[in-house]
């Protein structure tokens, strides 16, 4: 792979076309659940960098069950891209957590989904017990992806921002899911209060040791309602600077194994949510700034990862035949960037 192509991380956009031979569109679905740290299992709080309403497509709330949901969107999908497979995407809150019977009967339905190439579910690492990941597996279609919080590996940040569980929950979850077959995607936030640049390269060092697949990199943001914009809004938490994000971004893409597939760069606010940073606003020109600085700065994910314990230079992996059309980012949001 020569240094001037696109990717110089392995993107979800270059998996799915290497797994699956085309384009592979995540079809964001809400299955009614809730959250531990919400409903008193844990707590009623929540964690700190949480809006109330969680991050789902509000398609449920206007009544539409699952299919229905899953029916709409691909419709859509179908009439913009062509050569086309469909992955649901169980985004909103914890969806492994409540009773075992809406866990399979939730499962269950998506199995039975057409087209359905594959599922990616997100939940805590501490709702994985009592039987769900058996049911994962049992109902398992295409390829299954669970989508798991760890956010940082600061214990003292993770108790501060009510995380609710600590990085050992996280690593166990990581094991028990691979042990079933399942891949994981691990969730890391940038800019936590407390949170330093040291704290962040600790988190990609504890991820390159576990069995994850893939990883989610989020700035943090404010949004309404949330325990941080009270931080905000009293003066006790400041967003990071954008040059700083992206600087320690791209030092953590260095040292990421080379074989975990980036899903994400960033987070994506709501625009009606987010209070703070601006910069936030503009996912688009975040997203050309990461690529621009790669490139300019000649880095790669992975060439500063730790070999036989010591940290060397690798060159550019081969995780892309052709560099292909980078996927497009609609109104600020998108999957897999």
């Amino acid at each position: 792979m020569q240094n001037d192509v696109q990717f110089r991380y392995y993107a979800l956009y270059a998996y799915f076309r290497q797994r699956f031979g085309c384009r592979v569109q995540k079809v964001a679905l809400d299955a009614g659940f809730s959250c531990p740290n919400r409903d008193g299992t844990i707590s009623r709080q929540g964690c700190w960098f949480c809006g109330p309403g969680g991050s789902g497509s509000g398609l449920l709330a206007q009544g539409m069950d699952l299919r229905q949901q899953w029916d709409y969107w691909c419709e859509r999908f179908e009439a913009r891209y062509k050569n086309c497979k469909f992955m649901a995407y169980l985004q909103s809150y914890s969806n492994t957590h409540g009773p075992l019977e809406k866990v399979e009967a939730t499962l269950r339905t998506i199995s039975e989904l057409p087209q359905c190439a594959g599922l990616s579910l997100g939940t805590r690492p501490d709702c994985l017990e009592g039987g769900r990941l058996e049911l994962l597996k049992k109902y398992s279609v295409g390829e299954t992806w669970l989508e798991l919080g760890l956010q940082t590996v600061n214990e003292a940040t993770l108790a501060r921002i009510n995380r609710g569980h600590g990085v050992d929950v996280f690593a166990r979850a990581c094991h028990d899911a691979a042990a079933f077959g399942l891949k994981v995607c691990a969730h890391v936030i940038f800019g936590l209060p407390g949170d330093g640049y040291d704290d962040a390269m600790r988190t990609i060092e504890f991820v390159n040791g576990l069995p994850v697949h893939g990883i989610k990199f989020h700035n943090l943001f404010v949004c309404k309602g949330s325990v941080l914009a009270r931080e905000w809004e009293s003066g006790r938490y400041e967003p990071l600077d954008r040059e700083v994000y992206i600087n320690t971004l791209l030092d953590g893409l260095e040292r990421l194994r080379p074989d975990i597939v980036v899903q994400r760069l960033s987070g994506d606010a709501m625009e009606d949510e987010l209070l703070a940073p601006e910069w936030a606003r503009d996912k688009g020109a975040l997203l050309g700034r990461i690529r621009d600085e790669l490139k300019r700065r000649d880095m790669w994910q992975g060439r500063l990862c730790c070999g036989q314990g010591n940290r060397v230079e690798a060159a550019m992996p081969e995780w892309f035949a052709a560099s292909g059309r980078l996927p497009e980012v609609q109104n600020g949001r998108g999957i897999g960037l």
